[in-house]
């Protein structure tokens, strides 16, 4: 922080990365509750991503994860979390560091916060983060699902990204 400006987009940013972080952990020990489930975007390159290479040939730069009725083995932790994934039959984990986060949306909660992912170290970038609660706001395009359930392409094919604090439209079923 430089002496003359405090970065208050820093702080926001990081205290809403660890709301996800703390309601991932609330799922992982009590489970979805009702009719609630998440759309989680993320920078597939960003460092500490750990995927199967077959699935980074797929999502080379983003991807998008549905976590609602097949997700194994939630583990979550102060930097990330982990899921087991079904993709084509086969389950496969994932690892996914807060910081690499682009996206997180509860479509039925009509709530949706998109991040521009925190880079690490000397080269660290500073982020934004758009929050809304009614009307819900998101994606560009809405996710959906991946041959095998639960995973999502946006590798730029959404199309313009807004700029960080710009609240955008989200609509699950709209479809391009």
């Amino acid at each position: 922080m430089s002496s003359d400006s405090i970065d208050y987009q820093r702080f926001v940013e990081d205290a809403l990365r660890d709301a996800v972080r703390r309601l991932l952990a609330e799922v992982a020990e009590q489970g979805l509750p009702g009719g609630h489930h998440f759309y989680i975007g993320f920078h597939t390159a960003h460092p500490g991503v750990v995927m199967p290479r077959s699935l980074r040939d797929l999502y080379p730069k983003e991807m998008n994860l549905i976590l609602q009725h097949q997700f194994w083995n939630l583990e979550v932790d102060a930097a990330g979390f982990a899921v087991e994934l079904s993709f084509s039959g086969s389950r496969q984990r994932l690892a996914v560091p807060f910081a690499a986060l682009t996206l997180f949306a509860d479509p039925s909660a009509e709530f949706a916060l998109r991040f521009t992912p925190k880079l690490p170290g000397p080269a660290e970038v500073p982020g934004g983060v758009t929050t809304t609660a009614k009307p819900a706001a998101a994606a560009a395009a809405s996710p959906q699902p991946a041959a095998g359930a639960g995973a999502t392409a946006a590798d730029g094919a959404a199309g313009p990204r807004p700029a960080p604090g710009e609240v955008i439209r989200f609509d699950p079923s709209r479809r391009k």
